[in-house]
């Protein structure tokens, strides 16, 4: 039994939303989120990424960071955000275009629970990294808060989407479009006991983004449950701000994969190696259609490079393109072992396009560049369920949440 809670919200007076709402904290890097915050003083960015405020030389992780993120949230309290007068679920839709292709994506946000993230109702498909869980569980302990919706998605559901499309027909809290195109509308449920009543009936949820926020999210409660004596479980720590969506309304794009060098091979002899376990046909058409197959962008011309079937296992991770490139490609041929950790292999979200590919290997910045096919929700979905997790940078769920819209208090 999934449970979602409503919760009171902090959120910004409808006069400033779009000047306060920000992109995720973990999809910048301080130049960039510098960039977008200069000149917003009211942007969530200068909550989310405090080091932006700060000299250049500053540790992202030293203790001013925590503080000033502190200071800026609670002026952003004073000046501009509003609490809701009691607990509340809402609705947020998000509309842009893709990649030629008309997108709209509509999720219910409210609180899960951490132990349902713990029993594996909110399933996860991602490693996550120590040190950026550290990081966003001293965050959500100094602000006392959750600053972004960790992005989940359901198995659709008739009746949730049916309470969804009615109560979407009210006038919105907020309306407005983004910099980057995306538009973004929030409404108050007036019905929020429905909600909590459906998602009982869903079986479980699936992070899609936010994977790191879920997992400090869970230590934060489990801090906070540590240092109170009459902990019950109830307590507003316990939830955690999420978006949950419909999964057949999600958008994944592909992650691509270039590499630095060859390993001491050159083209032709890259070629003959593919050859020996692969079709290798050139092509125009740089984005691969079928399963086990990749674009190759190498010496200026794009390839098709095939796997045969029999290559192909059963199992939901080994089956993934992702996965038949690591092991026929990426290791045996050009020796990357680890691509955690390996520094010759770079990765290009989707939402840049093979051309990006093109631009890294004709300016010298790689020698190869590998185009996938974007895994999909169901394959998301089976790897989550089989209790697997999927290849690093496999998944690149578009559009982004913003930050600052709707935010969580613990206490």
């Amino acid at each position: 039994m999934l449970r979602v809670n409503p919760f009171a919200a902090l959120r910004p007076k409808p006069s400033v939303a779009s000047e306060v709402a920000s992109v995720p904290y973990d999809v910048v890097d301080r130049e960039e989120a510098r960039r977008l915050a200069s000149g917003h003083p009211l942007s969530f960015l200068h909550v989310v990424r405090s080091e932006i405020d700060l000299p250049d030389d500053t540790d992202p992780h030293a203790d001013v960071v925590y503080d000033r993120a502190l200071s800026n949230f609670r002026a952003l309290q004073r000046d501009v955000l509003v609490r809701e007068g009691e607990p509340a679920i809402y609705l947020y839709r998000q509309e842009t275009t893709l990649l030629g292709r008309r997108v709209v994506q509509t999720g219910v946000v409210a609180c899960c629970h951490v132990a349902d993230y713990a029993n594996n109702l909110v399933k996860r498909h991602e490693k996550t990294r120590r040190d950026k869980e550290d990081d966003r569980t001293r965050h959500v302990l100094t602000l006392e808060t959750n600053t972004g919706p960790v992005f989940l998605m359901y198995p659709d559901r008739a009746s949730i989407s049916t309470l969804v499309a009615a109560e979407t027909q009210a006038a919105p809290l907020y309306d407005f479009v983004a910099v980057d195109g995306v538009r973004h509308v929030v409404w108050k449920s007036q019905e929020p006991q429905r909600y909590v009543d459906e998602f009982r009936r869903v079986g479980a949820a699936y992070v899609a983004d936010g994977h790191h926020r879920a997992a400090s999210a869970a230590r934060a409660a489990g801090e906070l449950a540590a240092r109170n004596p009459a902990h019950r479980g109830d307590e507003e720590y316990n939830w955690f701000l999420c978006a949950l969506f419909p999964a057949s309304e999600l958008t994944v794009l592909p992650y691509h994969r270039v590499v630095r060098d060859l390993n001491g091979l050159d083209a032709e002899g890259l070629l003959a190696r593919l050859r020996a376990v692969a079709s290798v046909e050139q092509t125009d058409q740089p984005s691969p259609e079928l399963p086990a197959s990749f674009g190759m962008y190498l010496a200026g011309r794009w390839y098709r490079v095939g796997l045969p079937q029999a290559l192909v296992p059963s199992d939901p991770v080994g089956s993934l393109d992702y996965t038949l490139l690591s092991d026929h490609v990426l290791s045996p041929i050009l020796g990357i072992g680890d691509i955690r950790t390996d520094q010759r292999i770079d990765f290009v979200g989707g939402i840049r396009g093979t051309g990006e590919l093109e631009r890294r290997v004709d300016g010298g910045r790689a020698a190869v560049a590998f185009a996938l096919r974007a895994a999909t929700t169901e394959d998301v979905i089976r790897v989550a369920d089989a209790g697997q997790i999927m290849p690093p940078k496999s998944t690149w769920f578009e559009p982004k949440l913003r930050s600052g819209l709707l935010i969580h208090t613990l206490t």
